[in-house]
């Protein structure tokens, strides 16, 4: 029960930030695409120097 309360409790605040603060909101997932990018080339050049 609690954990469906917690769920929707965040999508509901991940709606208010993105409505009311888009800028932010732009920021912070271009944010987390740019880390999520750089992980991957980081296991990419691994697998690379491995193989290599």
């Amino acid at each position: 029960m609690i954990k469906k309360v917690l769920t929707w409790l965040g999508i509901a605040f991940l709606i208010f930030f993105i409505a009311f603060n888009p800028n932010s909101a732009a920021a912070v997932f271009e944010s987390l695409g740019d880390t999520i990018g750089d992980i991957a080339r980081g296991f990419g050049t691994f697998f690379t120097n491995l193989v290599a």
